[in-house]
């Protein structure tokens, strides 16, 4: 079994590690990466994970369980099983690290953080928040959010939500990260958003991996509403592509529709405006859905 100091060393390589590849995944340089290192460094990750042995997520599809409890296996840039049998993993921790990044949690800000499964993820952006903060987990899983519950029961700038996030109430909030596939961003998360609040969320639709389970994929964007009050929009851009669970609350045909026609004609990266509206002229659009446009300008 590796000793607790063996493991505090382990766990400040992974943070590392998982810091460093996050970088690629946004491509640029972000001061957020060496506070993200520090709260992984801080956490452990075993505390948030149902009881060993662990099944580590392999691609393509499947799990390898470890051969015994010894916490170093889980500090690897891996997904690990928390549903195993609904195939709910603790995500992939360079992926995470790199939308906790995009996210720019300050110290005292509020954040909510949409499909929080067991906790590891909310706990970094508890850390990122700081004592003055406050961070909503919110879980659609009832079991997951019992965990999560418990896990994160030694911070006192957190609570966990049980429910839909695509329809439970919500107070204004500096970020909303999104942690499932939408087809189109809920007008409560945009509604929430306070003048310079950041959303990261995927943008996404529904296709069927290979075991056969439900996965959706397209984009991860990010919104932001400007400072400005009286702004007609909210800022967008894409940054990168994903595979992800899809978020239960907020997938309809029709947005579904729209979504996979633009990505079908390429050009998301052009993106830069997000509307509440479809009443904007078509060479304007990259995405023209029913209410909503993802918008060139």
């Amino acid at each position: 079994m590796t000793s607790e100091d063996e493991l505090k060393l382990l766990r400040r390589i992974y943070a590392k590690q998982v810091a460093h590849a996050a970088r690629a995944i946004t491509h640029a340089g972000c001061a957020e990466y060496s506070r993200i290192e520090e709260a992984l460094a801080s956490l452990r990750r075993e505390d948030f994970l149902p009881p060993a042995p662990w099944r580590i997520a392999c691609f393509p599809g499947g799990y390898q369980e470890t051969p015994d409890d010894d916490p170093a296996y889980l500090y690897q840039d891996a997904p690990i099983a928390l549903l195993p049998e609904k195939r709910l993993n603790n995500g992939q921790p360079s992926f995470l690290a790199a939308l906790i990044a995009l996210c720019r949690l300050k110290e005292g800000e509020r954040a909510i953080h949409i499909g929080t499964g067991a906790g590891y993820y909310t706990a970094i952006l508890c850390r990122l928040a700081g004592p003055s903060g406050r961070v909503v987990g919110v879980e659609l899983e009832p079991e997951l959010a019992a965990m999560a519950r418990i896990n994160l029961a030694s911070f006192s700038n957190v609570a966990v939500v049980e429910g839909d996030g695509a329809t439970i109430p919500m107070e204004p909030a500096d970020v909303i990260l999104v942690n499932a596939g939408a087809a189109r961003p809920a007008d409560i998360w945009l509604d929430a958003l306070k003048p310079g609040g950041r959303m990261i969320a995927p943008l996404t639709v529904s296709v069927t991996d290979d075991g056969g389970g439900a996965l959706t994929k397209g984009a991860i964007f990010s919104i932001e509403r400007p400072n400005d009050a009286n702004a007609e929009h909210f800022l967008a851009r894409a940054i990168s592509q994903t595979f992800i669970y899809p978020c239960a609350g907020q997938r309809d045909e029709a947005s579904e529709k729209a979504l996979a026609a633009a990505f079908a004609k390429g050009g998301a990266r052009k993106v830069t405006r997000l509307y509440r509206t479809d009443d904007l002229p078509e060479e304007r659009c990259w995405l023209r859905g029913a209410g909503w446009s993802l918008a060139y300008e």
